[in-house]
């Protein structure tokens, strides 16, 4: 049987009309799970109608798993609603948390900020994780995250605190490689050196999906944006060829998020994608 690599890309609003109209080139999309909060509607509709072409992979942005207190219940069931509905290949969010307050009054942060690795917050994050899966029914993808600040109180490094999250809950981590190379820049890393070092401190069985992005460039000595706004660079295509080689084919996706391009040139993103799936696996 012939070895078809799953790979996707991110769907955004603007892209809706060609995906349903061209024939098929993908093996699964994504969609940004509040996008899709509503009882119905035409976006609704559409997304059961991409259904039928695509399989979808459901990325959230609001549970704040790395919060003190547990998800906002009336975010885990408009989430699982949404899963009930669809039926997704897979389902994520990130190692953040975005929530402040009580159940009676929480505020949410408008960003996914970062959380401190270390035994206390493990804990909390593992709790947080478990509840999830057990509303779903289901693995949940946790996402690493591109982080602008580091806490103090840290006592173990991002991918030692992920990959022990997911031994103790049995989540999958999505792997976002763009985020591993912004971070390095911000840091005064040399971020390919950075790559191969996360991705050899990986435990193969534990990645679930791999997320490829692109930064928009900024001035030397300015913070890199993860915006998600231009192509994949090349030093993250030479990351996710050295992610091949240790750790083996995984689902694969390309976002793009901002400065949305022609859905063609998307397209072609994903085949590159493709392409290096195919020459590892033979």
């Amino acid at each position: 049987m012939q070895f078809e690599p799953a790979v996707g890309v991110g769907l955004r609003h603007p892209h809706y009309k060609d995906a349903l109209s061209q024939p098929p080139a993908l093996q699964f999309v994504e969609v940004h799970a509040e996008n899709f909060y509503m009882d119905g509607g035409p976006a609704l509709s559409l997304l059961h109608e991409v259904r039928q072409r695509f399989d979808v992979s459901i990325h959230a942005t609001s549970l704040g798993l790395g919060g003190e207190q547990a998800p906002p219940a009336t975010e885990l069931r408009r989430l699982c609603r949404l899963v009930d509905a669809i039926d997704p290949i897979l389902v994520s969010d990130h190692a953040c948390f975005a929530w402040h307050g009580t159940d009676g009054q929480r505020l949410h942060a408008g960003d996914l900020l970062p959380i401190a690795y270390n035994d206390h917050a493990l804990e909390q994050f593992c709790a947080n994780v478990d509840s999830v899966q057990q509303v779903l029914g289901r693995q949940l993808l946790v996402e690493n995250l591109s982080a602008y600040l580091n806490w103090p109180d840290s006592t173990m490094g991002e991918f030692e605190f992920l990959q022990r999250m997911c031994e103790r809950t049995g989540a999958g981590l999505l792997l976002d490689l763009n985020n591993i190379f912004v971070n390095a820049v911000n840091a005064g890393l040399e971020p390919q050196l950075e790559v191969i070092r996360v991705i050899a401190s990986l435990d193969a069985r534990h990645i679930g999906e791999v997320h490829l992005a692109g930064s928009t460039p900024q001035p030397e000595g300015d913070l890199l944006i993860d915006d998600h706004g231009t192509e994949v660079p090349e030093p993250v295509w030479r990351g996710y060829e050295q992610l091949l080689a240790v750790l083996g084919p995984k689902p694969t996706l390309v976002e793009w998020d901002t400065q949305l391009p022609t859905w063609q040139v998307l397209l072609e993103q994903a085949q590159r994608a493709r392409r290096l799936l195919r020459e590892r696996h033979a």
